[in-house]
């Protein structure tokens, strides 16, 4: 991490050639809508009014958004067309540097050979059969999946926030098993400040965001929040005897791109031992590759009795998958939880390639030297902003923090070719591009950052 002294900064026109890329100019910042997706609290209303570099075609298509769907997104006024590895295209024809990743699901950028040969042979023979039968991919996906990973069991669902529901259920589960003359076995959960699990009722009970809660409450009881960090709060409350499980992020990434420490989860994992509950890692933004290790928790040595995943497992199609011990999978019996859709033939076939692709030493080396690369970058081309508070985090999960609403700065990077993303309470860019993205391209999205930076 690098701490950067402030230097006061200039608003004046510049602009950048590189050779992949046309000449950007850059202007003064002026207000322009919010392009923050889950972090902003209290953004401004998405209108086709509120940039000018709206094409007249991009704007029939926003307003015909908005006569069909239900407004939960606050969208970015771009209408995304094409992409092919880490540069997508709007419907106008402008070229994008994706920085963002889908929120960190195309870790092989967009239109992987390999990823698109996957998906096509498997959609000629088998798309979809249902949990009613058994199909060869899935199988095969959760055997791969096993023998790289702590887990001897795998629960496939549809996404981050099923996996997370299904993790509750298992916990909880568990606990009932393994107290079987118990009336009231353990059944409530710990999670920490700045956590996201998901929206759905159970996972959003475990994400620490008020703002997120409030509307659906009463939601999921049964959840303390404790400061990441903090072992001696969770052994205190473990020691109750009522705790079903702990859910941590190695990593948080929503929360604004915060490591654990290796003494944090060696403690929490020494503490489930003792108490009997369990420990959940949710690794579905910062697992598969995204720190420079194929799991985040690898980096620590230290391993839960469940994890979830989702995000980039298949390149962009929809998946979540549940890795558990025996111990914990012994405790599932048939149809005690289930899904229509989960572990179809075709996206798991996908999620096969991408985590054959991954899941090499020269790969995660490579997403390793990158995250360090980029993390020098920023650090020399960000020196003295006096916006800029911290850079932080680990392979290409990173996050530039900043003393002001980062969404002024992810709306000028966006007007001049790259796409970045907020976290934590809105103050943090978070930068999470496809794990093949080149080092040169990691030069010119570090170059734009502090250019537009510097027009705010």
């Amino acid at each position: 991490m690098a701490y950067l002294q402030s230097l006061n900064t200039t608003h004046s026109a510049l602009s950048i050639q590189s050779k992949n890329y046309k000449t950007l100019s850059f202007k003064p910042h002026t207000a322009k809508i919010s392009s923050c997706l889950v972090s902003d609290v209290g953004t401004k209303p998405i209108t086709t009014a509120n940039s000018t570099s709206v094409s007249h075609m991009s704007k029939e298509l926003m307003e015909a958004d908005k006569s069909v769907m239900v407004g939960t997104y606050a969208r970015t006024p771009v209408v995304l067309e094409r992409g092919i590895g880490s540069k997508v295209y709007d419907v106008d024809g402008k070229e994008y540097l994706d920085m963002a990743a889908g929120i960190a699901v195309n870790s092989l950028g967009h239109a992987d050979p390999d990823w698109l040969k996957a998906v096509t042979d498997q959609a000629s023979i088998l798309t979809h059969v249902s949990n009613v039968f058994y199909s060869v991919p899935q199988v095969k996906l959760a055997q791969r999946l096993i023998e790289c990973s702590f887990a001897d069991r795998v629960f496939f669902s549809n996404s981050g926030t099923e996996a997370n529901e299904a993790a509750i259920k298992f916990s909880r589960k568990y606990q009932r098993h393994t107290h079987p003359d118990s009336t009231d076995p353990p059944t409530e959960f710990i999670a920490f400040s700045n956590s996201f699990h998901g929206r759905t009722l159970g996972s959003l009970a475990l994400t620490s965001k008020e703002q997120y809660r409030a509307p659906f409450e009463p939601i999921m009881p049964g959840v303390t929040f404790v400061d990441y960090g903090n072992v001696a709060e969770v052994a205190r409350l473990v020691k109750k005897g009522n705790v079903a499980a702990v859910f941590v992020e190695p990593l948080q990434g929503e929360g604004g791109i915060h490591s654990a420490t290796k003494e944090f989860l060696l403690g929490l994992r020494s503490v489930c031992d003792e108490a009997g509950a369990l420990l959940v890692f949710d690794e579905v933004q910062c697992g598969l590759g995204r720190t420079g290790h194929l799991w985040a928790h690898e980096a620590y040595g230290i391993y839960p009795d469940i994890m979830t995943l989702a995000k980039p497992l298949a390149g962009g199609l929809p998946i979540g998958a549940v890795l558990a011990t025996q111990k914990v999978a012994s405790a599932i019996k048939p149809g005690d939880h289930g899904s229509t859709f989960a572990g179809s033939p075709l996206v798991c076939h996908a999620a096969l390639t991408v985590l054959n692709k991954i899941n090499t030493p020269s790969f995660l080396s490579d997403v390793t030297k990158k995250g360090n690369y980029l993390k020098e970058l920023l650090a020399k081309k960000l020196k003295g902003n006096m916006h800029v508070t911290e850079i932080r985090g680990m392979g290409l999960i990173v996050g530039i923090e900043l003393d002001m609403p980062a969404s002024g700065l992810v709306d000028e990077c966006r007007e001049n070719g790259v796409l970045v993303l907020t976290a934590g309470k809105g103050n943090v860019v978070r930068l999470v591009p496809p794990l093949v993205i080149s080092m040169e391209e990691l030069e010119f999205g570090a170059e734009i950052i502090s250019k537009c930076l510097a027009a705010l």
